[in-house]
């Protein structure tokens, strides 16, 4: 667990320097009439929130970014991300110009499970079936993007316990690559409660194959939160929670080899990384 809390705390320095190197530089291939500011992680898994001119419009490479009118978005950066990436801003007046951002590159973990039955490592025809109805229903649920800004408020950790698997890690599983882990995982006993992370509405609560009673959480502008291999799920559909209110508890359902809650957050279709945006990373009351 220690080592996991010093990758995350070297990962966030390392990103924070990075952001200030190109910020510092980006005004000599600006407009000068032109507004953009950012704060947080420029890093593969990173969230980062922009401040734009009200009225203005936003691109990431060619992808349309949900902007409020007063200016505020946010981008996210998958685990996979590219070393580079174009931001597009249009503001009211017709000005516009562009700003090539680099994305910091990670170096991920290797994470073997074994013990777990052959038929969760190589499921039979009827539970592919199975698989991909789920994957389609849970990719619309986070595929929500509303005006709401509830992410404003930032992030607390859902449940208290020690981090035994970290975002990114390659997973091999009976001695089989699999794919990588996009969330962290938070050990504890069954039962254990499971609070909301940051303000949202539930779009999805389901027994899914592989990760068992799974909840998710939009928070707005497309970013969501999901809860994975829960005992007890304790909102539904269309309920709008606050932060820190007790929503599901924890346990050992779907593909699992003991309880733990395994945290996952996306944005568009971007997998973030819960742990960059934790300040407490410790993860302890």
């Amino acid at each position: 667990m220690c080592f996991a809390i010093l990758d995350h705390i070297k990962m966030r320095f390392f990103a924070k320097l990075v952001l200030l190197f190109f910020l510092s530089i980006s005004h000599i291939s600006y407009a000068s009439d032109v507004v953009l500011n950012f704060t947080g992680d420029f890093i593969q898994g990173g969230l980062v929130y922009g401040q734009a001119a009200p009225g203005s419009d936003i691109k990431i490479n060619t992808n349309e970014v949900r902007v409020t009118p007063q200016g505020e978005f946010i981008l996210g950066f998958g685990r996979d991300y590219p070393e580079t990436t174009v931001i597009t801003i249009t503001q009211a007046d017709g000005s516009s110009a562009k700003r090539t951002l680099k994305i910091a590159q990670r170096d991920y973990k290797i994470q073997r499970i074994d013990g777990l039955p052959n038929e969760q490592v190589h499921p039979s025809e009827k539970t592919l079936v199975r698989i991909n109805k789920e994957r389609e229903s849970i990719t619309k649920a986070r595929s929500l993007n509303d005006d709401r800004v509830d992410f404003k408020d930032g992030f607390i950790w859902p449940a208290q316990g020690p981090i035994t698997g970290v975002y990114g890690s390659q997973r091999i599983l009976n001695g089989e690559p699999r794919q990588p882990h996009f969330g962290i995982d938070v050990a504890a006993p069954v039962g254990t409660a499971v609070v909301a992370p940051a303000s949202g509405l539930v779009t999805y609560a389901e027994d899914m194959y592989f990760s068992g009673y799974t909840l998710v959480i939009d928070h707005g502008h497309n970013l969501s939160s999901s809860f994975l291999h829960l005992n007890k799920i304790l909102v539904q559909v269309g309920n709008y929670v606050q932060q820190g209110e007790e929503i599901a508890h924890v346990g050992a359902s779907g593909r699992v080899t003991g309880p733990h809650l395994d945290w996952r957050m996306n944005w568009q279709d971007q997998r973030i990384d819960p742990g960059l945006l934790m300040d407490d990373q410790s993860n302890t009351r």
